[in-house]
């Protein structure tokens, strides 16, 4: 695996006017699927999407393919402080990029083909397909890239990808005949910006109160 890249982390409030549509969004997770997605792409990224402002209504959009949701868009400020409704940020390394050919005049067709895809399932299986293809390429086997667009099913890096591709910006699939997250954070075009800085869970005074109570109890 490779090494996280030596970039400045920021706050997201003193970052989030800066943020433009297109930016990629990618992730270094520590749940078990996120391993496995690591494992399966011998990477230190476990997860890409995007973003999209949407500023008539003060919100800066992550359009991503996630396991057992599929194709969805949830707030980046989730990410930062409540991700999944935890109430906490979400666990791993964030890291915010982009790609020097998306252009503004290009984010309206990029916006509708991700929101057209908007509820497509998850691509499970192709985590499987893609340690196999690893096993075939250590064997010195070939392996057949995947077509998603025809599958009607996504993971992460080939929602993304999909996406991107409909406005001209192209990742280039990897020799092992799969688009990664990995391969986003490797194109000579996507310039690292910096790390997005996560929140701790926030506890009131009427939290900790009820939590004493509760170990009293135990006790």
């Amino acid at each position: 695996m490779g090494q996280f890249p030596i970039l400045p982390s920021k706050c997201y409030k003193d970052l989030r006017h800066t943020i433009q549509s297109g930016d990629i969004l990618l992730c270094s997770g520590s749940s078990v699927f996120s391993t496995l997605i690591q494992k399966a792409t011998n990477s230190i990224w476990s997860h890409v999407g995007f973003v999209l402002r949407v500023d008539s209504i003060e919100r800066i959009m992550v359009l991503e393919s996630v396991e057992s949701i599929g194709v969805r868009t949830i707030p980046l400020s989730n990410y930062v402080k409540n991700y999944n409704a935890t109430g906490k940020g979400y666990e791993g390394r964030l890291m915010l990029a982009r790609h020097q050919d998306v252009r503004v005049e290009n984010i309206g067709n990029l916006s509708r083909a991700a929101v057209d895809l908007l509820g497509h399932p998850y691509r499970t299986e192709e985590v499987v397909h893609i340690a196999a293809r690893l096993s075939m390429h250590t064997l010195g086997l070939p392996a057949q890239p995947a077509d998603p667009e025809k599958q009607h099913a996504f993971i992460c890096s080939e929602y993304a990808y999909t996406c991107f591709k409909s406005i001209g910006v192209t990742i280039e699939y990897n020799a092992l005949g799969f688009i990664a997250p990995d391969d986003f954070a490797r194109s000579s075009k996507v310039q690292p910006i910096c790390y997005i800085e996560t929140e701790a869970p926030q506890f009131s005074s009427k939290d900790l109160f009820h939590t004493k109570q509760i170990l009293k109890n135990i006790g």
